[in-house]
């Protein structure tokens, strides 16, 4: 037998955008286990703003499990919370109650900055560094600096390690912002590698002494750029079959959902969707053919190919929840009937 050291990892409830929280256990077994194998756990939900201080009890129940390549015989498990009788989602756990679908597949682009002593990771002390424009994919200590780099190689190594989906790396426009990329197929897989990946990067930040700032625009109303989490997304029809007709009917649904998806495609969107640093507004739905001011950009590709393949929603920002952006999604490509289910209905 051996001894496993099972990191529990759950989202907490602080609202509007919640914390990653972890803890480890030590349990034997004679291989890697199976997420069968792992049982509930319970914790202090008073301490997570998830239960009152006169019945703090909730239960981490495992939904996934990863390799921890950072620690010897180490288990990632990511976990939804749930109630004391074991089987209720607690009100916090939107993991259990989204959409799903595995033929619908999800890349999710998430930008942050690197922030050292309350500002971005190369700003001087007073006032700001040369303007946009070197940043993006930079190259030379000028542009990234020293450790930046270093940062971002390890993390997509331990999540390469880790058997996440991890599809790519690269330096973002702002000054101290970068860029990770992760893929899954099904919305609840694509939003669990998600966080998982958001866990091991701030995880790694530690023994740097680095943060990672999520806010969607932490630079305020100035001309740098926000960070956003661009949702690419397809499902099988859209690949498979597609075509122009569904290709707008689809286009309308979503400036339709316009609200319902700005409601979960996280907090300050209107500090980030402005018009301005390729972004489209807010409160106005637009598509367009490789445009990085559209609220949905269409790929040439997809065009090409008889408006068949993947689209990318540019409105989640950095600090949204993949669960529900996914899940949002989903539900709006939902309502728009296939051709066969218009010939069936006729």
């Amino acid at each position: 037998m051996t001894k496993y050291k099972l990191e529990y990892i759950w989202l907490d409830g602080y609202t509007p955008v919640p914390n990653l929280r972890g803890k480890t256990q030590i349990k034997d077994y004679a291989e890697f286990p199976t997420l069968d194998q792992l049982p509930l756990w319970g914790f202090d939900g008073s301490s997570t703003m998830q239960a009152e201080g006169h019945s703090s009890d909730c239960v981490l129940k495992p939904v996934a499990i990863y390799p921890d390549p950072a620690r010897s015989n180490g288990v990632l498990v990511m976990c939804e919370v749930i109630m004391p009788d074991g089987v209720t989602p607690h009100a916090s756990n939107k993991r259990a109650t989204i959409l799903d679908d595995e033929g619908a597949w999800f890349g999710f682009e998430q930008e942050y900055f690197f922030y050292k002593d309350g500002r971005p990771l190369g700003f001087p002390e007073s006032g700001y560094p040369a303007p946009q424009g070197p940043y993006y994919t930079g190259v030379g200590y000028s542009n990234v600096g020293s450790v930046a780099r270093q940062i971002v190689e390890e993390h997509l190594d331990l999540c390469l390690a880790a058997g996440i989906s991890h599809e790519g790396i690269n330096a973002e426009v702002a000054k101290g912002q970068w860029e990770f990329q992760i893929f899954g197929k099904g919305s609840k897989k694509a939003a669990d590698q998600m966080w998982m990946a958001r866990y091991l990067m701030q995880r790694l930040t530690e023994k740097y002494g680095i943060d990672i700032e999520y806010h969607c625009k932490p630079l305020g109303d100035t001309d740098w750029n926000g960070s956003g989490m661009h949702a690419n997304f397809s499902t099988a029809y859209m690949r498979e079959v597609g075509g122009k007709d569904y290709f707008e009917a689809l286009m309308a649904a979503f400036d339709k959902n316009l609200m319902d998806h700005i409601a979960v495609y996280g907090p300050d969107n209107d500090k980030r969707l402005t018009g301005k640093h390729e972004t489209a507004p807010w409160n106005r739905f637009s598509y367009g053919i490789a445009d990085r001011g559209a609220s949905i950009r269409v790929p040439h590709s997809f065009i090409n190919n008889g408006y068949k393949g993947y689209l990318e929603d540019r409105r989640p920002n950095s600090q949204g929840d993949p669960y529900q952006i996914a899940s949002q999604i989903l539900k709006t490509i939902a309502s728009v009937p296939t051709s066969a289910e218009v010939s069936a209905a006729a």
